[in-house]
């Protein structure tokens, strides 16, 4: 990979679909986001890139096989079913407030999300 290598930003419109949805189901669900806010950025992208590429939000921090079968079987699909069922979220996007890495955010905007992902892509 060459230094001038910059990853495939996500669509405008699903990377705000996948932020309101956080900071609605952070809100509800009692959780918060990382206390570094990078990983919630980083998070997000992925989230609303599998969103553009494979048309749900599939879980980006796992490694799949054929990520077409993993969007069917639902199971890692934003929220997934270990969240949704014990609060467990392996991302750190959705972290409860005795997690160590819980800040206190429940909210981030569209141009914190680009600041900190144009980080990770410039380095």
């Amino acid at each position: 990979m060459s230094s001038s290598y910059k990853p495939q930003q996500a669509s405008d419109k699903n990377l705000e679909a996948m932020r309101k949805f956080a900071e609605t189901y952070a809100k509800r669900t009692g959780t918060y986001f990382c206390s570094d806010l990078g990983t919630t950025a980083v998070v997000l992208e992925g989230l609303a890139k599998h969103k553009d590429d494979y048309g749900s939000p599939l879980c980006p921090c796992r490694h799949y096989e054929d990520k077409e079968a993993e969007v069917a079987a639902a199971y890692w699909n934003c929220p997934c079913v270990p969240m949704r069922e014990r609060r467990e979220c392996h991302c750190l996007l959705f972290l409860t407030p005795d997690h160590p890495f819980a800040g206190t955010a429940q909210e981030i905007t569209f141009e914190q999300i680009r600041e900190e992902t144009n980080r990770f892509a410039a380095s």
